[in-house]
């Protein structure tokens, strides 16, 4: 079942939407691929059961902005609101860019990213994994890769642990490269509305490092100081590094920073679908290892040993069916047979940080 979302009449294709599968998966096809034979075989976009997404922090704060609105008024409900998500999902329906050459690799996209007009609907984008420096044609790009210095993210490595390593970049101070690299996010991340306003943020890009240098396989962005205790604000692995537990990395190197500074973290929401994959799992294996360690121990004690916050604390311990409420308060309950099973369905293979390597301290407030 697909809805038709554009037609383009001169190429005669037609570019779909998939029901029920996530928007990562539209692409344009030709008349030959439809099924024609029963009458619900293509159906028309029906905005009425749209899902409903509230707006990001930056897309609020955008509008408090422009309509001198306080930012201490709720305006969730507010109806100019609604209607600049409207438009911002009408605006951003179709790709328009099909695949990049990022490294070694030719990558699909899956979701539009604001590039510059002159560099959209085309087929094909070319990327310098160092520099981030995009292109529209390959001989473009391989002049630039001759002349390209650079090895690794412009940042200061602060991790390295033997072939990965990890790049604090500061989005002040290396605006264009980061920029960039949010214009790359944007191409896997359907959520993600922050494009240009890098200057409040922290990048740690995740790195594989070899004789060539220093190859980017993910990143998260935190804010410098949050309002709201937010550890990390996006976060993403690329696709052909995907399924190989980078994305846990990435959480966990988050939490060992909130560490260092002395605070419990969590995620900005919303999270996407992989996101919240990735959380949940990295959640559940972190408390499973502290109960297993450790018996008889709080709520409070796991939050401070871990740095996450105890909201999250308790929702993976009521999936893990570990947590009831007694005289009026939540009480860890860990029966041998249910831990055991869970331990059992954890993976040991995993690659974990090692806090003795990380070479970081805190953002300094005066310079906010």
């Amino acid at each position: 079942m697909a809805e038709i979302i554009e037609i383009n009449e001169k190429n005669a294709q037609f570019y779909v939407h998939y029901i029920n599968f996530d928007k990562r998966l539209d692409e344009w096809v030709t008349i030959d691929r439809f099924n024609l034979d029963e009458d619900e075989s293509v159906t028309k976009r029906d905005e009425d059961t749209r899902v409903e997404r509230k707006l990001t922090r930056n897309m609020k704060r955008q509008y408090n902005e422009l309509h001198n609105v306080s930012t201490e008024i709720d305006v969730d409900n507010d109806p100019v609101q609604a209607a600049l998500e409207k438009e911002h999902e009408e605006f951003t329906k179709v790709k328009n860019i099909q695949k990049i050459q990022f490294g070694k690799y030719e990558v699909e996209t899956w979701y539009f990213s604001p590039y510059p007009e002159e560099y959209s609907m085309i087929d094909k984008l070319y990327i310098c994994e160092f520099s981030l420096k995009y292109m529209k044609s390959r001989r473009t790009y391989e002049r630039h890769r001759d002349k390209c210095t650079l090895k690794h993210p412009p940042g200061d490595e602060i991790y390295r642990s033997g072939s990965l390593s990890f790049f604090e970049v500061d989005g002040k101070k290396q605006k264009i490269y980061c920029q960039n690299l949010c214009l790359l996010a944007k191409l896997f991340l359907d959520h993600k509305t922050l494009y240009f306003d890098v200057e409040p943020f922290l990048f740690y890009v995740l790195c594989e490092c070899d004789e060539e240098g220093c190859h980017m396989v993910g990143y998260f962005s935190k804010e410098k100081q949050s309002a709201d205790g937010n550890n990390l604000a996006c976060i993403l692995t690329l696709p052909p590094h995907q399924r190989k537990g980078y994305s846990k990395i990435l959480i966990g190197f988050s939490y060992e920073l909130s560490k260092i500074e002395g605070k419990e973290g969590t995620p900005e929401r919303p999270l996407s679908d992989l996101g919240k994959i990735s959380y949940r799992s990295y959640w559940k294996n972190v408390l499973l290892d502290i109960l297993q360690a450790h018996s008889g121990i709080s709520i409070k004690e796991i939050c401070k040993m871990t740095a996450i916050k105890q909201e999250d604390v308790l929702t993976t311990l009521q999936s893990l069916n570990l947590l009831k409420y007694w005289k009026g308060q939540h009480i860890i309950s860990v029966a041998p047979k249910i831990l055991e099973e869970h331990m059992k369905k954890q993976k040991r293979d995993e690659v974990k940080i090692d806090p003795s390597k990380i070479h970081w301290s805190p953002y300094p407030l005066s310079q906010q």
